[in-house]
């Protein structure tokens, strides 16, 4: 396949082409989650799949804080790229490694301490505590390297490279669909073994991604665009006659400007699954038949938003880039090639999901289980299936204001969508029913959209400066 440049080819192939490997590689991501729950279910049944369903809501926003902060550092990587900066390149990215490698071990800390306090402010049902406490441990315990995982591929992402992190993604889909076999279906180990075999294999997969990626930047060892050479040729010492070597392995310039845009990115990755923690208690307050059902429900939500998030991200990478190289007005040509790219996603899923709702929830419940499990996922995914075009069409509107590093309506549009959520749902829902929280949805997405687009339509995120093109 042709490897498109998002500075000089078409805006709409480049993008769509970035964004196509990054959406083969989530949905390897989010079939493997999938896998665990439909072999955790079949194999040791209901209850034990609500337990992971209730852990899988707190889980999902620790790796989404990984992601938004991988975005944070792709933003910078993707401008100095962009702007032939190699160097500093380079330093952005052991900036990010170092940090958030921190990062990830004051969360595991955290976790492992407070998974109880955490379920039971939750109000998980006391018939499947002890099992989401079990996965939760274990899933904590490997922290670091699900965090590190996310982190380098958001950086193959900034460098252009979105094929490694599919491969890689590949490669732990099918270890980890091997180890849910071996260890939930063969030796029994129900919650446990699909806790252990998720951290093993993006564990793993952590590891060969940081090796191909020090080979990766050993490319760029000798290698300095125009802006890097003026730069470079201000270092060289008189005396000597030889360049010094000034750029650091960690920089706190780099670092504010990473966490600048970190802070919102996790905030916006993290949308659905904090919306999805808090309102958590909502529906375990109907029981756990109603979680299970709604559990698979949400598995396929996660399935379905994929390319919606990572067109927003190729956005987001495409933007950096290109304002980092100064052309604005490609921006603007990528946007509007974007709206075309999540409108016929969202056609498509409306149809599939439409069409197969039940044939889908079924296979996530064994036979035996309550009718409530399977009603309330086929009610769940037959509304939501008409709204993924409002999620689409918010994620390359941020994904604009994120490249560019405008953050601050940004961030304001990602908190309403929360807090709309979050109300309407506990509003709702003892009115109407779990349906309630169906509804709180995509009025969260349309808001946040509407809010990102009057800014995007302002003009004023293409002024925004994150780095240093000259030293002082």
């Amino acid at each position: 396949m042709k490897k498109y440049s998002m500075l000089t080819d078409s805006p709409g192939k480049s993008l769509f082409f970035f964004a196509l490997p990054m959406i083969l590689g989530n949905l390897f991501q989010q079939f493997y989650s999938t896998v665990d729950s439909i072999i955790v279910g079949q194999f040791v049944g209901e209850e034990a799949l609500a337990a992971v369903g209730a852990s899988y809501s707190l889980t999902t926003v620790f790796i989404m804080i990984a992601i938004g902060g991988g975005i944070g550092a792709s933003v910078i990587t993707s401008q100095y790229l962009g702007a032939t900066l190699y160097k500093k390149m380079k330093t952005s990215v052991f900036t990010a490694l170092i940090t958030f490698f921190a990062v990830s071990i004051v969360l595991g800390g955290f976790g492992l301490i407070f998974s109880r306090s955490i379920l039971t402010a939750l109000n998980t049902p006391g018939n499947i505590m002890e099992d989401a406490i079990l996965y939760l441990k274990i899933y904590f315990l490997g922290l670091p390297f699900l965090f590190m995982y996310n982190i380098l591929s958001s950086i193959f992402n900034a460098l252009g490279n979105s094929k490694t992190p599919l491969y890689l993604l590949i490669f732990s889909s099918l270890l980890n669909i091997v180890l849910d076999l071996i260890l939930v279906g063969g030796f029994g180990f129900g919650v446990a073994g699909a806790a252990v075999a998720t951290v093993f294999a993006q564990g793993l997969s952590a590891v060969i991604s940081f090796c191909l990626l020090v080979r990766t930047l050993k490319q760029y060892e000798n290698k300095e665009g125009e802006a890097g050479k003026q730069i470079s040729q201000s270092n060289v010492d008189e005396d000597k006659g030889e360049k010094k070597c000034r750029q650091p392995l960690y920089d706190m310039y780099m670092l504010g400007s990473m966490i600048k845009v970190a802070i919102p990115s996790m905030l916006q990755q993290s949308i659905v699954s904090i919306g999805m923690l808090l309102v958590q208690s909502v529906v375990n307050g109907f029981g756990s038949s109603v979680l299970a059902g709604y559990t698979a429900g949400m598995r396929i939500e996660s399935i379905c938003i994929v390319p919606m998030i990572a067109s927003g991200n190729a956005v987001s990478t495409f933007t950096a880039q290109n304002l980092g190289a100064g052309a604005p007005e490609r921006v603007k040509k990528g946007y509007f090639a974007a709206v075309r790219m999540v409108a016929a996603f969202a056609v498509v899923i409306c149809v599939i999901l439409s069409l197969f709702h039940g044939s889908i929830i079924r296979a996530f419940l064994e036979a035996g289980s309550d009718q409530a499990a399977f009603e309330t996922g086929n009610s769940y995914l037959s509304f939501i299936a008409f709204f993924f075009v409002f999620i689409g069409l918010k994620s390359i509107t941020d994904g604009v204001l994120r490249g560019a590093g405008d953050v601050v309506v940004f961030t304001l549009a990602n908190l309403i969508n929360l807090g709309i959520r979050v109300i309407a749902a506990f509003t709702l829902a003892p009115i109407i029913g779990v349906q309630g929280v169906w509804f709180a949805v995509p009025m969260g997405w349309a808001s946040n959209y509407l809010i990102s687009f009057i800014r995007y339509v302002s003009g004023k995120w293409s002024k925004k400066k994150l780095i240093q093109v000259e030293e002082a």
